[in-house]
């Protein structure tokens, strides 16, 4: 449920998506959006609800209470939205945007369930039931970053922060299935080994941060140059496009030398294969943006990629810890 969630965000953030719904946890207003412009125009004779917004004169207006228009339009009855300053709408762009939103609230109760089932193990394994709720309390201050990304009208830092925080869940419900997991695979440990992939993950890291700030810079030339005029996008780079391309050839490199250890010492780890696919579709993904002009969703592609290829590294990470403790036993 989480990795739908991230493929939608990666979704909203390829589509331009992420202002559809311009308030938070509602979506102008309403529980299930609008799909007309006309359902956020003023109207007389119509029913509105405490809460339910308008574009006015290009402004976001919300109503005061609960009342029904007459002939002519009284600003008494409405509060300027005072969030932000946005006011758009694209129908698109909204149910993007809400698709993403009602993955998340799912994702939330799948995590409730989690968290109230694992008051079974509170006396017998007392760390799973810490850290099912740790689970929970992430997806809600997840809710809360999604909420001041929107208020910041998609603020880079805070659309860095809330992806941060997406991994920071993957690995704890990575940890969680790994740790209850019934078969036991017990594997050669080599210390190097696990220095090793704990590099690697720091990389991966690094290169999705970097890669949230080459995104950033794609918006903004998106928005100077226009969406038809996609080779031009990156014509001329920042530098952290440079370090991120660059970077990519030593997460190869370090990746496969990694691989190459595991099987010449006939370690067992076969996960690295899973980790080397990903790495070797990330980096395709990566030279179709760049040399062929952002073929549709490679952008979406390359994210998701990006946050599999973590959990992968990470579920590796923990299984030469889980064997380091075995064989000390």
């Amino acid at each position: 449920m989480v990795y739908l969630v991230i493929i939608a965000g990666a979704v909203v953030r390829m589509t331009g998506s992420g202002m559809g719904c311009p308030d938070w946890p509602k979506c102008f207003g309403y529980y299930i959006p609008p799909t007309e412009v006309t359902e956020l125009q003023w109207q007389p004779e119509r029913k509105f609800k405490k809460g339910q917004v308008i574009i006015e004169n290009e402004t976001l207006w919300v109503a005061k209470e609960d009342f029904t228009t007459g002939r002519d339009y009284q600003v008494a009855n409405w509060a300027p939205y005072t969030k932000h300053d946005y006011a758009v709408f694209n129908a698109t762009h909204t149910w993007i945007e809400y698709i993403n939103r009602l993955l998340g609230a799912l994702a939330g109760l799948a995590t409730l369930i989690l968290a109230i089932a694992s008051f079974t193990y509170r006396k017998s394994h007392k760390k799973i039931t810490v850290l099912s709720w740790a689970v929970l309390l992430g997806m809600l201050f997840q809710g809360w970053l999604g909420a001041t990304v929107v208020y910041s009208v998609l603020q880079p830092v805070k659309i860095t922060m809330h992806m941060m925080m997406a991994l920071v869940i993957v690995a704890l419900l990575i940890y969680l299935i790994q740790k209850t997991s019934v078969k036991q695979n017990i594997h050669v440990f080599d210390k190097k080994i696990n220095q090793f992939l704990w590099i690697a993950l720091l990389l991966t890291v690094l290169q999705i941060i970097l890669g949230t700030q080459v995104r950033q810079f794609i918006d903004d030339q998106i928005r100077m140059m226009g969406e038809q005029t996609k080779e031009l996008w990156l014509l001329k780079p920042d530098w952290q496009f440079y370090v991120h391309r660059s970077l990519s050839i030593l997460v190869v490199l370090f990746n496969v030398f990694i691989a190459m250890r595991i099987f010449k010492k006939k370690l067992g780890y076969t996960k690295i294969n899973w980790v080397l696919t990903l790495i070797g579709a990330e980096v395709i993904t990566g030279i179709a943006m760049y040399y062929f002009d952002f073929p549709f969703g490679s952008q979406a592609l390359h994210l998701i990629l990006a946050s599999l290829l973590f959990g992968a590294q990470f579920y590796m990470v923990l299984e030469t810890q889980k064997n380091r403790t075995s064989n000390q036993t």
